[in-house]
């Protein structure tokens, strides 16, 4: 049996898959602050509509992040309800 070889990550799952420097960029940001949120919803415990409250928007719009549907929301939405919920956003060069 033939074993694949183990190919060590770079830290951004997007350029291992083959998606060119700015592309991966922005997809790893956009990933990071989706989970960035989906924890802070979970770590203080708040239901869809408390996170809605809290975030400015629509229950709808909460489910929608916590289920991953990142094609919903823009790199800058996703810096608001960030910045909404507390956290601090900042862009640090790799």
């Amino acid at each position: 049996m033939k074993k694949e070889p183990i190919i060590e990550s770079s830290g951004n799952v997007f350029a291992d898959l083959g998606f060119s420097q700015e592309e991966a960029t922005l997809l790893k940001l956009h990933a990071d602050l989706m989970a960035e949120l989906r924890e802070t919803i979970s770590y203080n415990g708040w239901t869809q509509t408390e996170a809605a409250s809290h975030l400015g928007i629509g229950q709808s719009r909460v489910s929608d992040l916590v289920r991953g549907k990142w094609e919903k929301f823009s790199l800058d939405m996703l810096v608001t309800l960030a910045t909404r919920a507390g956290r601090k956003v900042e862009l640090r060069a790799a």
